[in-house]
This record gives C-alpha cells, structure tokens and sequence, in this order.
C-alpha cells in the first residue's frame, strides 16, 4: 500500500512539473500584482490541545472537530492567517478515505477562519516507533511533548526509508557524484 500510494505522489508530482514547465511564465508585472494582493503571512504549526501528537489529531476516534473550530477561531481573533499541519503516513495506511474526509473537515473550519493550511506530508521523524491507536498521556506543564523529535529518532527514522523510496532519491536533484 505505501509503496502505491508512494507512486501516485511521485507521478502526480512529475505530472505537475510536466505542466508548471510547460506553462508560460508569468510577466513580471503580473507576478508583482499578484504578490502584492496577498497577506503578510502570520501564522504557527497546529495541533488542537485535545491532541498530543499528528496521530490523536487526524485518527476517527480522537479528531476533535468541535476544538479544532475553537481554536481556529482564537487563531483568526489574534490576527494569524497561516497554519502549518504535519500529516503521518500511518493515518493514510489506515484508513486513507477517512484520513481524506477528516482533512476535508478541518480544510473547511480553516476556511470558515480565513486560515490557509499547509500540510506536511509523510511526517514520521518525531517518534522512533509511532503506533496507531491511542497515544500515551500527556506530562502535566511540558509543552509539545508529543511531537518534538530528538536528532537520533530523525536519524533511526530516515533508516527506516528505503533507499530507493522516491521521497529520499530523487535522481534530477542529485549531482553525479551522489549514490542512490
């Protein structure tokens, strides 16, 4: 299934390429108005406080909608207009349906607080040994407990790729000299 889901990103992602290289640039002026029409960015990563990690956020039984609204809505009050999100494959390998409905949810309540996301795909690095399920409790007064990554559980997590993975191998991008 990863590998699968794997190859639609990867040729979805060639496919856009193809297309984006493929389309005239944009004149200068064109560029210029169309940046000067958008919003001065401000904004943090999101979790809901009902949440210790990616995995409780998005998973059916622990996808607090109702909290996500609330805390959107305190995020537009203090004048942010940008979320970034972070997305665990394990979510997709589960149930990718669900996974896309609840996306769809929280994509509407965001647009309901005029709050832009943008997702982070594939975020596994934080924990070692992610599991589904329910997720440990928090600590009491240790914020962001659940998702701050120590360096050696990016690196055990990065082992855990397969070298050939097209995330992690990425031939155009790659100087002569680099193996794959």
């Amino acid at each position: 299934m990863y590998k699968t889901v794997a190859a639609i990103l990867f040729l979805f992602g060639v496919s856009t390429t193809v297309l984006a290289a493929n389309a005239p640039a944009w004149p200068a002026k064109q560029a210029d108005e169309w940046y000067a029409r958008q919003p001065f960015l401000v904004g943090s990563n999101f979790i809901p406080s009902t949440a210790i990690n990616e995995l409780e956020m998005w998973q059916a039984d622990t996808f607090d909608l109702p909290t996500i609204d609330r805390e959107l809505g305190w995020a537009q009050n203090l004048g942010m207009n940008t979320m970034r999100v972070f997305l665990h494959n394990l979510l997709w390998q589960q149930d990718s349906a669900g996974f896309l409905r609840r996306m769809d949810q929280f994509l509407q309540v965001a647009d309901k607080h005029h709050i832009r996301i943008m997702f982070v795909l594939l975020d596994s690095v934080w924990d070692p040994d992610p599991k589904l399920g329910k997720q440990r409790d928090p600590r009491p007064h240790v914020h962001d407990q659940g998702l701050r990554p120590r360096a050696i559980h990016g690196l055990a997590a990065l082992q855990r790729v397969p070298l050939e993975d097209p995330w992690t191998c990425n031939r155009d991008s790659m100087s002569k000299s680099d193996q794959c």
